[in-house]
């Protein structure tokens, strides 16, 4: 288009972006034809590793691609990191690493949720409770507390099986009273 409006012949044109006449003309004629200009190149490791690549990703999706690399290079194929680095974004298997701008958001979060900062310990108590059913039909419940400025880990408690026979002692009891870790300074 540039060439034909500038009324520059194909020889001088060429001459002046240093191409080949020859590759201009082979560019040109796969163009008119409907296919593109360059590519695709074959991968031919690529393609030797793709079903076990997409095997070992599968089966273990927190993979990375050096753990995935390892795996089928122990399984006997030659191929490098990078092609399975490739095979992983082409197959849409692994996830992209963000992490300094995760961290930061995280932080960022993290400090806004406080008025003031903790600047020491026993200020901010962090909890976790979780509650796993077991095959009889109980219930156990852990509660983990830990300090936010220090973090220190206290123990976890771990209650027994709750299942209906402790559920109905449990509500003849009086509530206990708060945990002093449930104070916030």
């Amino acid at each position: 288009m540039i060439r034909t409006e500038a009324g520059m012949s194909t020889a001088r044109f060429c001459e002046l972006f240093d191409m080949p006449e020859r590759t201009w003309r082979r560019r040109q004629a796969r163009a008119r034809a409907g296919h593109p200009v360059k590519g695709p190149w074959p991968v031919p490791a690529r393609d030797a590793a793709r079903a076990l690549v997409v095997k070992h990703a599968s089966a273990h999706p927190a993979w990375g691609h050096r753990n995935v690399w390892a795996m089928v290079r122990h399984d006997g194929h030659r191929v490098s990191q990078a092609s399975v680095l490739r095979l992983l974004r082409e197959e849409g298997l692994i996830l992209e690493a963000n992490y300094q701008a995760e961290r930061r958001k995280h932080a960022e979060r993290r400090k806004s949720a406080f008025a003031k900062e903790p600047s020491g310990p026993n200020q901010v108590w962090q909890f976790d409770f979780s509650e796993f059913e077991t095959t009889t039909g109980g219930t156990w419940r852990i509660a983990a507390c830990r300090d936010y400025w220090s973090k220190y880990e206290f123990d976890a408690h771990v209650s027994p099986t709750a299942n209906s026979t402790t559920r109905s002692k449990q509500s003849r009891r009086p509530s206990p009273r708060p945990n002093a870790c449930s104070v916030r300074h």
